[in-house]
């Protein structure tokens, strides 16, 4: 396939990029490269040595029969030019990470907060909207977030994927099932952008008939997939700010840079994940089957486990004993305490292979590696700086 990746140098689009390119396909990275400009504004860095895009692709090239090819251009204000690229182009499928993906960020300030809601929403605007004006057949493939549903906002409940049967009264007092989207219940302007993401997409299948799956993703830990481990080159960015790092990829520098892991709030809250190997491997799956045309949006839970920070810590202390903990005033708006349990059986029939948190080699692989990179530790950037 031809396949265009926007937003293909970050945390996931960049694993993204490699692993389907290693499968023999076309890849076209669309990037703005402004997940790099937000480490100089918040002052903070990748806690790995990242390369330029432009190294980095150049060596993937070195190494792989298939190529990688880049521009640079910022899809959420230049609407034309991302025209232009599709048409010249002409994927099969666009994936679409190009949205600011940290919560906190969305919620630090007034300018965060207009970033993210303009970014996120125009950017997958112009993409619908390119593609109705291009091919109807692209395929378009979207990073969403487990956040949309909420985090246990409803108890006892097994969170379905992406739609529910509910029962709705007539006005004869009779009962009809209706089957709707899941209800939103965004944590953050981040998350709300999400939300707004899917009527967009519900809207578009609605009207034009394309063909979108939206992918609700858990939180991603680890560091390297099968690609990122071919060369140091290729090596994934890992954030060690507690904007943009994910809460055990962050537990596990400060472990390795002998620090207390920062617990938000009695750390009872409980959390959907997945390993970065299994989410571009999902990926995969998705672009490989895709809906049917004029059929509702293809909405995918995209987590193998769900786990409470207090597990999530006792699994470190376990394989490190020496790490200690540090319970800190929680900085977001959430529930003290939540039951999660999420429905992921798509992926599963798929073939999915999940690897789980439990296996203590996926865990020492990212310790044993991170160590190589304690000098690029900044104490200060792990302290909470976005509160609501």
């Amino acid at each position: 396939m031809k396949i265009i990746i926007i937003g293909g140098d970050g945390f996931c689009g960049w694993p993204t990029s490699l692993h389907l390119s290693k499968k023999g396909h076309d890849i076209l990275i669309l990037d703005n490269l402004s997940r790099r400009k937000i480490d100089i504004e918040i002052n903070t860095r990748s806690f790995t040595n990242i390369c330029s895009i432009q190294k980095r692709i150049q060596t993937w090239n070195s190494l792989n029969d298939s190529k990688i090819e880049f521009k640079l251009i910022d899809v959420a204000k230049d609407y034309h030019k991302l025209k232009t690229i599709i048409q010249e182009f002409n994927p099969d499928s666009i994936i679409h990470f190009a949205e600011q993906r940290s919560a906190p960020y969305s919620m630090k300030n007034e300018d965060t907060r207009n970033y993210t809601v303009n970014n996120n929403l125009m950017a997958t605007h112009n993409i619908l909207n390119s593609i109705i004006e291009v091919n109807k057949n692209i395929h378009l493939v979207h990073l969403g977030s487990m956040g949309v549903y909420g985090y246990g906002t409803i108890s006892d409940v097994i969170i379905p994927e992406g739609y529910l049967d509910v029962k709705i009264k007539n006005k004869n007092g009779q009962e009809q099932i209706m089957n709707i989207l899941h209800p939103s219940y965004p944590g953050s302007i981040y998350h709300l952008t999400k939300t707004q993401d899917a009527l967009f997409f519900q809207y578009y299948t609605k009207n034009w008939g394309i063909k979108i799956t939206d992918l609700h993703q858990g939180i991603i830990w680890g560091l390297h997939t099968e690609e990122t481990k071919l060369h140091p080159n290729l090596i994934n960015r890992l954030d060690q700010d507690s904007d943009y790092g994910t809460v055990l990829n962050r537990f596990l520098l400060q472990s390795v840079c002998n620090e207390p892991l920062t617990i938000y709030g009695t750390g009872e809250q409980t959390r959907a994940f997945i390993h970065i190997q299994n989410s571009v491997e999902c990926i995969h799956i998705a672009i490989e089957n895709p809906p049917p045309m004029n059929d509702k949006v293809k909405i995918f839970n995209q987590m193998t486990e769900t786990i409470q920070l207090n597990k999530l810590t006792s699994i470190i202390q376990k394989i490190y004993p020496d790490t200690t903990l540090q319970y800190i005033k929680n900085p977001r708006k959430e529930l003290i305490k939540n039951n999660l349990e999420v429905e992921n059986k798509q992926f599963l029939d798929l073939g999915l292979k999940p690897i789980y948190l439990r296996n203590e080699n996926f865990i020492k692989e990212i310790y044993n590696e991170l160590t190589k990179f304690k000098g690029n530790f900044k104490i200060e950037s792990l302290q909470p700086s976005s509160f609501w």
